[in-house]
């Protein structure tokens, strides 16, 4: 996507969008790129921008570059309201030799990324940012999570949506993050596909 020139971050405050697309379509970039415009051109106070990021670290497994944090891509997003968790999150797909160790990397990534939502449903801000949505919606509650974004004046997420992270056993696994994916898609008032 050279969406750069195309996305207006004006147009996202006090709406909801989401960005999605394969791996490494700058989704992450996109984001971190609004979080240094909250901070720096709006003078948003940090601690209302609350950042909820799910995503793996940066790396490259089976020669797909997968991951990445927004403290990757804007070190200054530190001062927001980072909620965090224990430990990393694991690339499921990628990290697994059969079903039943995919199923068990996504309900150990489940157990973070819920407690973190639960967090921010608590305790919300004016601003919410959720990168990598898509490792919590692998089998989260899509309730939880739209209930929680609702909390927030703007929301900005974004979500692997493609085909590159697969593997015989995750056919299944792969159609429920897509159907969820979609219908989360439909409930923005702002999507944009990175390719």
């Amino acid at each position: 996507m050279s969406k750069e020139q195309e996305l207006n971050f004006d147009d996202f405050i006090g709406h909801t969008t989401i960005l999605y697309g394969e791996t490494n379509t700058k989704k992450t970039l996109y984001t971190s790129k609004f979080v240094q415009f909250l901070v720096e051109s709006k003078k948003v106070t940090p601690k209302e921008i609350s950042i909820l990021d799910f995503a793996p670290n940066l790396n490259i497994i089976k020669n797909v570059k997968i991951g990445g944090k927004i403290i990757d891509f804007y070190k200054k997003s530190a001062i927001c309201n980072n909620i965090c968790f224990e430990g990393d999150i694991i690339p499921p797909r990628l990290n697994a030799k059969n079903r039943k160790e995919l199923y068990k990397n996504a309900c150990k990534n489940y157990i973070k990324t819920y407690g973190t939502l639960k967090k921010f449903k608590d305790n919300p801000t004016e601003i919410l940012i959720v990168n990598d949505i898509s490792i919590y919606l692998h089998i989260g509650n899509k309730k939880l999570l739209t209930d929680s974004i609702k909390k927030s004046n703007t929301f900005l997420g974004n979500s692997y949506y493609g085909t590159s992270i697969k593997s015989d056993f995750s056919t299944h696994f792969s159609l429920r993050e897509k159907r969820l994916v979609e219908y989360l898609i439909k409930k923005m008032e702002y999507s944009y596909f990175t390719g």
